[in-house]
């Protein structure tokens, strides 16, 4: 073979595996910052579900269905956890009487007709610093009352 040919397929075999590295690479790299945006979620998933069970719990912990416009307990982001993670907040929803089914539900007393009223209020937990956002429909009842309107 002569002298100029097999340079001639010495650089195209060093261009050919150039580009195969290089596909390689960014394969790699693709890969991997795909798993760090997945796990970068579901970080920040978990945090905003945390905190939307903690709002979950704090409404059915302070409920007050004679006080339902309380505006230092509805509508106002609270932070979970001030000291470790800032980012992380809850919000709940002003408590409302239903707009489909019962407004209250009758359990059966000796005498009278008592039960529970219902109330709906929506629970959102976020993640400021994942930009990741829970969402849930809470139901939460009253009672027991008197649901009946028979003279005594």
């Amino acid at each position: 073979m002569e002298k100029g040919k097999e340079s001639g397929f010495a650089l195209i075999a060093a261009l050919l595996s150039l580009w195969i590295l290089t596909a390689v690479g960014v394969l790699v790299f693709t890969v991997t910052t795909q798993d760090v945006r997945i796990s970068s979620r579901m970080v920040g998933e978990k945090k905003a579900f945390l905190a939307t069970e903690a709002g979950v719990h704090q409404l059915a912990a302070g409920f007050d269905p004679l006080n339902l416009s309380d505006t230092a307990k509805y509508n106002i982001n609270f932070q979970v956890d001030a000291g470790l993670d800032p980012g992380t907040v809850y919000r709940i929803g002003t408590p409302a009487i239903p707009t489909r089914g019962p407004a209250s539900i009758s359990m059966p007393g000796y005498s009278q007709s008592w039960g529970s009223n219902r109330f709906v209020s929506t629970v959102t937990g976020m993640n400021n610093n994942y930009q990741s956002s829970v969402q849930v429909a809470v139901g939460v009842g009253f009672g027991p009352v008197e649901i009946t309107t028979a003279y005594r």
